[in-house]
């Protein structure tokens, strides 16, 4: 029966084939129109090619949009903010010593061809800092390394030239604080000094925003001006964007300038003289409802005679906040190790010897190993726990600048109407 199965099917299949010429039959679905075809053969000539090239059209756009995403290469912006290159000339570097007692030194230069850097361990020629990325160690002459970095603006602050005594950079963050500046406000300050204070709200208020900074002082006015130009050229040459051009710098009494702060609308004010209280009167007309007015001074009794005088002229100001802000630095260094044995006492100031520096550098060393050995080991011995249980010591810094001053934060407000 399979047999005669077979030879019926062969037969069929010979049958077709002569029958269709040879080839095989097609499918009823390989045969059949698509719709657009159907629509195609009802019309007329003319009319079915214009559908024809309408549905070509609409196709074509697709596939060539495709093909040109895949073509196209990605562009990435450029990243803002420090320049990944090394030191150029004309820009600040910021070097750093390591000194005895934990301290470290810090050198401000402005690279130039030519020039030398001096340090108290030897000669840097300026030149072989130039061409260098940051961060890194070069030998003196004398053998000391040396760290090189760019500066920020807290570090530039605090070692550039200074005539007056300049508000340090903790007392100032505590203001911006205060004052609540954003980007784009306009700031009074009087009292330029040396620019320390002029150059963080320059910062503070952005390209947009304004700053007028008045001083009675002519010495005062040029070094201010001096220490703004020399960061805004520095950063220019060590940053992709420009330092903004928003300080105007103005030499002149600010109890003398009434006519000049009528045409000018503030959103702070920040006062850094000795009798403030008579600009008050000056300044709080240009002053926004409900701007803060911050006012940096020595000593508390100069926050009593200030507040003192509000009450008396009785001028639209409320005391909200008087601060003084302090900084206490820690030093966290390895525990020394004798015989073995971890020290467990903090040291003190009074009761500090400094070892001669190859002693520490061995204990220094030492300790490291002990460490090390300690992570590795399954079973330590009695006297590796022991120098293990303390391996660092902290105590509070002793080298601290002596300098205190209080914050007083004043807030303008409209009276009640009698």
């Amino acid at each position: 029966m399979r047999a005669w199965g077979g030879l019926w099917r062969a037969a069929s299949f010979s049958s077709s084939s002569s029958s269709s010429g040879g080839r095989p039959r097609r499918r009823a679905w390989e045969t059949s129109l698509s719709p657009l075809e159907r629509v195609r053969r009802l019309l007329p000539p003319e009319e079915a090619a214009a559908v024809g090239r309408c549905a070509a059209a609409l196709q074509a756009p697709p596939e060539e949009e495709e093909e040109e995403e895949e073509a196209a290469p990605q562009v990435f912006p450029e990243t803002e903010g420090a320049r990944p290159g090394p030191f150029r000339a004309g820009e600040l570097a910021l070097a750093e010593m390591r000194r005895k007692y934990n301290t470290t030194l810090k050198l401000l230069c402005r690279l130039a061809e030519g020039s030398v850097l001096a340090s108290p361990r030897g000669l840097l020629p300026h030149r072989d800092i130039i061409g260098q990325l940051p961060g890194q160690v070069l030998r003196t002459s004398a053998g000391a390394g040396l760290l090189l970095r760019r500066p920020s603006l807290e570090e530039y602050v605090l070692l550039m030239p200074r005539g007056p005594t300049i508000a340090y950079p903790k007392d100032i963050s505590a203001l911006l604080m205060m004052m609540d500046i954003h980007p784009g406000d306009t700031v009074l300050e009087t009292g330029s000094g040396s620019g320390a204070m002029s150059l963080f709200l320059s910062r503070a208020v952005g390209p947009k925003g304004r700053v007028i900074s008045y001083e009675i002082r002519d010495d005062h006015h040029n070094l201010a001006k001096k220490n703004y130009r020399h960061w805004r050229a520095a950063w220019e040459k060590g940053h992709m964007e420009e330092w903004p051009d928003n300080v105007d710098f103005i030499l002149k009494d600010i109890s003398t300038a009434a006519e000049d702060m009528k045409s000018v609308t503030l959103d702070a004010i920040v006062l850094d003289m000795l009798n403030p209280q008579t600009a008050l009167p000056v300044v709080h007309p240009s002053l926004k409802q409900g701007g803060v007015c911050a006012v940096y001074l020595a000593n508390i009794t100069q926050v009593i005679d200030l507040l003192d005088r509000i009450r008396t002229c009785k001028l639209p100001f409320l005391c909200e906040r008087i601060i003084e802000v302090t900084h206490r630095n820690w030093l966290v260094l390895p525990a020394k190790i004798k015989n073995c044995k971890s020290s467990q006492m903090v040291e003190t100031q009074e009761n500090i010897e400094e070892p001669p520096q190859k002693q520490y550098e061995e204990n220094h060393v030492q300790d490291q190993v002990v460490l090390k050995e300690s992570e590795y080991n399954e079973s330590p011995s009695d006297d590796a726990e022991r120098c293990c249980s303390v391996p660092y010591v902290a105590r509070p810094s002793y080298w601290q600048e002596a300098h205190s001053a209080f914050l007083t934060k004043l807030r303008k407000f409209r009276p009640l109407l009698s």
